[in-house]
């Protein structure tokens, strides 16, 4: 059984390498080379070229993309994480069509106010509909139709993630701006104003577990509510260079807010009165919104009182960009040398490098392959994420370049120190920049302390 599983293992490494995430070969075997801008410290990082280069995405067309097999392994497990966070507050996921009635727009008088961003098509019929960028209205639909809805199961927390469309008219920077992405929309149905906004700060925190648990300095901005409406809103901003939000924050104290939503050319803080806003770039992640009764008084979302009378819901939505999220840690961690991922959402954890085939420690080799089966019997949170990087033609440090370009947080590199009576490996962690030297056990004590999702 050991044999077949290993060579399991080494079949899928062939494929998702050399067909997926490696640049093209040239007749001679060789990685031709790659093209990539030259390194200078005023050029940014630009994801949506190296998210291309490692064969993480491929363009279909404008603002559009196929996501390869490793971005789809992160995405899986970032939602996983998302689902923790949901579940956590309550939280009941759901799936709603994509493609939405245009009547249930237009009840809400969005169809028009959308513009063209809104994706319409009709059916053979002559019927009007979109792909829905958002879901306010399906949802506050389906809520209506419940029609023993009782404040006892309020509040009510329904989410879903799935694809959105939204008809750009310039898309740009890869996954941060497109025209189909994914995203997690939730919404929230309470008894009160009151409650809802415990239920929008309770949200609210799970998001900032949520980055803090992916590694990212998330910001928390007052935002406009924008076509969404409502009486309250929120951003959650990854503060980045190449961000498209500007952000004033104040020095002195928790206040800030997308420049929208002050004067432009403000500088003293509206929360303190003392400290100075200083302007940044951001790039949006996540949006929060209290709607009040916007919606549930347009299509009659109710629940029975407790005096058993029939009230209209209160309501918020929350929005996260997973697609986003990973196109935007990408593009905070990185360094020029690689892409960098959180270490919970890499697509695999760890890499082992075997010595050069007929090198002088040539025989180390099997002691790579053992030491991955050993990883996934030993440590069951590595099953599945570690790979024997088996392409033994090429030397160990072409390897250990790829390797740092597509992102692994750990590289264990087997060769002379395997061999010697207390074997020793060489393991890079690439998110700290760290080389160290450790024997089997202190290898297996290491790795044990990795989270997985």
């Amino acid at each position: 059984m050991e044999p077949v599983m290993h060579q399991v293992r080494q079949r899928v490494f062939h494929r998702l390498h050399r067909a997926l995430i490696l640049p093209k070969r040239n007749h001679s075997g060789c990685a031709e080379k790659a093209d990539v801008p030259p390194s200078t410290h005023s050029r940014p990082f630009k994801p949506p070229e190296t998210m291309q280069q490692a064969g993480l995405i491929h363009p279909s067309n404008p603002g559009c993309y196929y996501y390869l097999p490793a971005t789809v392994r992160s995405m899986e497990k970032l939602v996983r994480v998302i689902d923790q966070e949901m579940h956590g507050i309550g939280g009941q996921k759901l799936d709603m069509p994509s493609l939405c009635s245009a009547d249930l727009w237009k009840t809400s008088e969005r169809w028009d106010l959308m513009g063209k961003e809104l994706f319409r098509l009709k059916d053979r019929h002559g019927a009007d509909y979109c792909l829905g960028p958002t879901h306010e209205e399906a949802v506050t639909t389906l809520v209506a139709h419940q029609a023993t809805l009782s404040y006892k199961q309020l509040p009510l927390l329904l989410y879903q993630i799935t694809r959105k469309f939204r008809d750009e008219p310039k898309p740009k920077f890869g996954l941060l701006r497109g025209r189909e992405f994914y995203m997690k929309d939730m919404y929230s149905f309470d008894v009160s104003e009151e409650a809802a906004y415990e239920t929008y700060e309770s949200v609210c925190r799970a998001y900032t577990r949520l980055f803090a648990r992916l590694g990212l300095r998330c910001v928390q901005v007052q935002a406009d509510t924008g076509n969404i409406g409502g009486k309250l809103s929120h951003e959650f901003q990854l503060p980045a260079d190449i961000g498209e939000d500007r952000l004033l924050v104040c020095g002195n104290c928790s206040f800030s807010a997308n420049v929208e939503t002050l004067t432009s050319d403000r500088t003293d803080c509206p929360q303190c009165k003392t400290g100075t806003l200083v302007e940044s770039k951001g790039i949006e992640v996540g949006h929060t919104f209290y709607l009040g009764k916007k919606y549930s008084h347009i299509f009659n979302a109710t629940f029975s009182n407790a005096q058993n009378k029939q009230s209209i819901a209160e309501m918020g939505c929350f929005g996260l960009g997973v697609t986003r999220i990973l196109a935007a840690a990408i593009e905070v961690m990185s360094t020029e040398e690689g892409i960098r991922w959180p270490g919970l959402i890499a697509p695999y954890q760890v890499c082992v490098l075997p010595p050069k085939k007929g090198s002088k420690v040539d025989e180390a080799a099997v002691l790579a392959e053992e030491l991955v089966h050993t990883l996934g019997e030993t440590l069951p949170g590595l099953r599945g994420e570690v790979v024997l990087d088996d392409r033994t033609q090429m030397t160990v440090g072409k390897r250990l370049k790829d390797a740092s370009r597509l992102g692994y947080p750990y590289v264990i590199v087997v060769g002379q120190g395997a061999l010697e009576e207390t074997p020793t490996f060489e393991v890079i962690c690439q998110q700290k920049g760290e080389t160290m030297f450790l024997s089997k056990d202190g290898l297996l004590d290491l790795l044990g302390r990795v989270e997985t999702v």
